[in-house]
């Protein structure tokens, strides 16, 4: 039994409106230490959109990308477009082992699970060794070290965010791998943890209280051009 170990929660979500999808991840992050457990949403997306790190400046990542809307993501991290990726978030409670990793080794630790179930796949997944020359400020132009690599090219890469509350991470695999059931990928990636970290999934609803606080981040925040736009 490893210190990962214990129940974790788990929601395949419908595709939601780009503004509510990081609305939904700040929430489960505000949330989370009352469920105790990790909570693994996996989503996708009604339009094509672009999401850009919290401390980047718009005006800068608007010239980058004519994909709208651009929201400003609840992590760090670089532009990344939304559209047919697998995007997922995993909110952390504070006191989890986890949540006490330093930023680079919650990352290996991530994207070792994520090559563990791409390799179940039969893809010679791998990280990243060293950085690869990048378009500034663009996540998936060129690749960081111990970002996930599939035939040299990124395929995964992630962003964080760590407070009192807990651990947030929001991630993408784009292109999704051809002929690859994305149903299929989410299988072996929680088969991947149970075996790695004996973790038991349950599945996930969202509460009334998670969607109502959900609903009011985009009314306050990422709905509202001003904030998406306010450095």
């Amino acid at each position: 039994m490893t210190a990962l170990a214990k129940p974790w929660l788990f929601l395949d979500d419908p595709p939601r409106e780009p503004a509510l999808n990081m609305a939904l991840d700040e929430a489960l992050l505000e949330r989370v230490g009352g469920f105790r457990v990790p909570v693994l949403r996996c989503y996708g997306w009604t339009e094509s959109a672009a999401t850009f790190g919290y401390f980047q400046r718009h005006r800068e990542i608007a010239s980058l990308t004519s994909l709208r809307p651009l929201i400003r993501r609840p992590t760090g991290g670089g532009l990344v477009p939304h559209a047919e990726d697998w995007t997922y978030s995993l909110a952390i409670p504070a006191g989890h082992p986890w949540h006490r990793l330093r930023a680079a080794g919650s990352y290996i630790r991530l994207h070792r699970w994520l090559q563990d179930a791409l390799n179940r796949l039969g893809l010679p997944a791998e990280l990243a060794p060293q950085a690869q020359a990048d378009g500034p400020g663009q996540c998936f132009v060129g690749a960081e070290e111990h970002d996930l690599l599939l035939n040299g090219r990124k395929i995964a890469g992630a962003a964080q965010r760590r407070t009192r509350l807990g651990l947030l991470i929001q991630g993408s695999i784009q292109p999704p791998p051809p002929d690859i059931e994305r149903s299929r990928f989410l299988d072996l990636l929680r088969d991947s943890a149970s075996a790695a970290w004996q973790v038991e999934w349950q599945p996930f609803e969202p509460t009334t209280d998670l969607l109502a606080r959900a609903d009011a981040l985009v009314r306050e925040r990422y709905g509202r051009p001003e904030y998406n736009a306010r450095r």
